[in-house]
């Protein structure tokens, strides 16, 4: 984002022309509207801004998890290159999905989203994005329910879109035609670098998953521990039952320690590595884009090959033919350059992307690796403490 101070707070009015430039913004208030199948999660989403283009010092929306899909595609149909930031999946099962703790995990995914999208120097210029933080919810509702893109194509039209991708692969399957790929030196290594990571990210997610789920046993089995040493207690003579009374307070009390820990590695911890493994899947469908403009480039400038080796023959032999067959050539020449041109600009912009990213993951995944140990630090500290201080009264 782009901050005065965390406050937004500066000596100058906010809105004077010497006030540094800032966005932040904030979502809130996670709400569940409807029932059934039709219910669904709104949040109010707050933006404190200076920017001139924006309407005010602080606008708030009411926004759904619908409306942040629809700048996300818009943002990847119109920034193409970028590495549009990830947004969290949905979940498919009815009991998870507005449990509190799924509807907390959306709600800081959300707000690191919109945030990544704000502090970025290109998005935060998208129109998409004022439209998203400052329309009111009718308009926005009108907005995102108008069909864009592809589907904005007649039927017969995106039939035929289909049939033509599903023979380019049968060919491309059949061995009939080999996938033109891009195989220079930078580009292999940086896929060779975006799936070992999506890889090591995804088995670091995985095992911070199951050290959550450790924490959580470990905090269950304390306090079932504890309840049956005060029920043991109360039938032990004073002495005896004194101390298995407080053996049984002292592991409810490290049983809370550990549910709470588990809660802050959920937090702080395996969902960052989660949002980093959603990351990575998000610049893969950034290089899927460029290997299409790739192919595309080259199937153009070979198509302009062609034409110009047709149009030196029409030269020799039709005459006639050669005004118009210079007019498709000079287009088709035009339109390979633009091919050219648009897929160096990718190239360009990927790299500082990854440049980009590789900063900001360090800043992320530094600031999650340093509460992880911090959380452990204090929760063996605790355990120390507590079963030492136990001591001296056990007979």
């Amino acid at each position: 984002m782009i901050s005065v101070s965390e406050s937004g707070s500066s000596a100058q009015s906010p809105r004077s022309p010497s006030a540094k430039p800032f966005i932040y913004i904030s979502v809130t208030e996670p709400v569940k509207l409807g029932n059934g199948v039709q219910a669904y999660i709104s949040y109010r989403v707050v933006t404190k801004t200076n920017l001139p283009e924006y309407q005010g010092p602080e606008k708030i929306v009411i926004r759904r998890f619908s409306d942040f899909v629809w700048l996300r595609d818009r943002l990847c149909e119109k920034y193409k290159g970028f590495f549009i930031p990830p947004l969290p999946e949905k979940s498919a099962v009815e009991k998870f999905r507005f449990s509190a703790e799924f509807i907390e995990l959306r709600r800081q995914a959300l707000d690191i989203f919109i945030n990544r999208v704000a502090s970025h120097p290109e998005l935060l210029k998208s129109e998409d994005l004022r439209t998203f933080l400052q329309e009111d919810e009718e308009v926005m509702e009108r907005t995102r329910s108008h069909e864009t893109g592809l589907f904005k194509k007649k039927p017969l039209e995106l039939m035929q879109i289909i049939k033509d991708v599903q023979s380019k692969v049968s060919d491309v399957v059949l061995g009939k035609e080999k996938p033109v790929e891009e195989t220079t030196p930078e580009y292999e290594k940086l896929r060779q670098y975006v799936f070992q990571l999506e890889e090591h990210l995804a088995e670091a997610q995985k095992q911070a998953f199951r050290l959550v789920k450790r924490h959580k046993e470990l905090g269950q089995s304390l306090s079932d521990f504890g309840k049956a040493m005060k029920l043991l207690g109360a039938c032990e003579r004073v002495s005896l039952g004194k101390a298995f009374s407080e053996l049984g307070s002292k592991s409810e009390l490290l049983s809370l320690k550990f549910q709470k820990e588990s809660h802050n590695l959920l937090m702080n911890f395996e969902e960052p590595l989660k949002d980093y493994v959603r990351a990575v899947q998000s610049i893969k469908a950034t290089m899927a884009d460029r290997a299409n403009a790739f192919r595309q480039q080259c199937e153009l400038a070979e198509a302009t090959r062609l034409k110009e080796i047709n149009l030196d023959k029409l030269i020799l032999v039709r005459s006639d033919k050669v005004a118009e067959a210079e007019i498709e050539y000079r287009e088709l020449k035009a339109a390979s350059e633009e091919a050219r041109m648009r897929l160096e600009t990718m190239a360009k912009v990927m790299g500082e992307e990854m440049a980009r990213f590789q900063e900001q993951k360090t800043a992320d995944l530094g600031r999650a690796f340093h509460l992880f140990a911090l959380g452990q630090a204090d929760l063996a500290r605790d355990l120390a403490h507590s079963w030492r201080t136990l001591l001296p009264r056990l007979p």
